[in-house]
């Protein structure tokens, strides 16, 4: 959307000559304008697309020509870009990337020789307990595809899939409807992270829990956690002593402290250490559920089908 508005602004303050030149516009010349970008060096430009120095010259006189911009200035052996290319190169970059991706999708997905570059949407302490098995099944399966792991934002995650700022996206249960749709993986309960030498080590009643000081886990900065929250519905509040941002410093500390730590099981499994023990929870609370998200204008794709199906997988075994 952005970029539509970005690229409306140029047309509504175009000639009508200038419209007629962005209409015949060589996609060849962004490629070209992409790499120089990137590389702010002609030589190299040439030497990365296979191509004369005279022609990546050639094409960037056509693009300012197109575009009524010079672009690139020259300082030393760099092209650096000017103010408008860099507002404007982000963008077209970002796009043509969307563009590679979705030609990627043309036909069926052959894993074994797919390049495909997937972008997975997920809270940073979930990709411990799932992205080694998933590394280790792409390389039996896909070993030229690529991913990269992306901060999920529930606000704008409709938005995101749609766009394509993330393939499919793994998160708590959501109050989301059509056209994101959504499958649950698996249930997880909660369990207790404690120093090994703490006294309820050796046991703990629901009393105790409570009495005992607690570190509490959230990236927003205010609000009840899930844990919190599936208390309160049996009428139960603890003392939160710290609250944090990260389960792994959470970890740390509850090593060196008193403080307990309440954490779903499948993460508890790769915090914990020497110096930490798992207790099961001493009373009962709801699981808290792991669900796939992706959006309906994916539902036939070969490669994302094949993906979620990598994702269950993973959960099941």
């Amino acid at each position: 959307m952005q970029v539509y508005y970005e690229l409306n602004s140029l047309l509504w303050g175009a000639t009508v000559a200038d419209i007629h030149a962005l209409k015949k516009l060589d996609l060849n010349l962004l490629k070209v304008f992409e790499s120089l970008y990137l590389e702010q060096n002609m030589t190299r430009t040439a030497e990365a697309l296979h191509i004369t120095p005279s022609a990546v010259s050639h094409g960037i006189k056509r693009l300012r020509d197109c575009l009524g911009d010079p672009l690139f200035q020259r300082s030393n052996n760099r092209m650096l870009p000017t103010p408008a290319c860099q507002r404007m190169a982000p963008l077209i970059i970002d796009n043509l990337t969307r563009l590679r991706q979705i030609m990627q999708h043309w036909g069926e997905f052959q894993p074994l020789t797919s390049e495909h570059h997937f972008r997975i949407g997920m809270h940073y302490a979930l990709e411990p307990s799932i992205f080694p098995a998933l590394t280790t099944r792409l390389a039996q399966l896909a070993p030229k595809v690529t991913f990269s792991s992306v901060k999920v934002d529930r606000v704008t995650l409709t938005r995101d899939l749609s766009a394509g700022h993330m393939d499919l996206a793994l998160d708590v249960a959501l109050p989301i409807k059509a056209p994101v749709l959504h499958q649950k993986l698996i249930d997880d309960e909660f369990c207790v992270l404690i120093r090994k030498t703490h006294p309820l080590c050796n046991g703990m009643n629901k009393e105790a829990y409570f009495a005992a000081g607690h570190i509490g886990v959230s990236n927003r900065s205010s609000g009840a956690s899930a844990e919190d929250l599936l208390f309160q519905q049996q009428g139960l509040s603890r003392k939160v002593v710290i609250r944090c941002q990260n389960y792994y410093s959470a970890k740390s500390m509850v090593a060196n402290s008193d403080y307990l730590l309440t954490v779903p099981r499948m993460l508890a499994e790769h915090l914990r250490q020497d110096e930490v023990a798992l207790l099961d929870l001493p009373l009962k609370i709801a699981p808290i559920s792991t669900h796939l998200y992706w959006h309906k204008n994916t539902e036939q794709d070969s490669a994302l089908t094949w993906l979620r199906a990598i994702f269950e997988g993973i959960f099941v075994n």
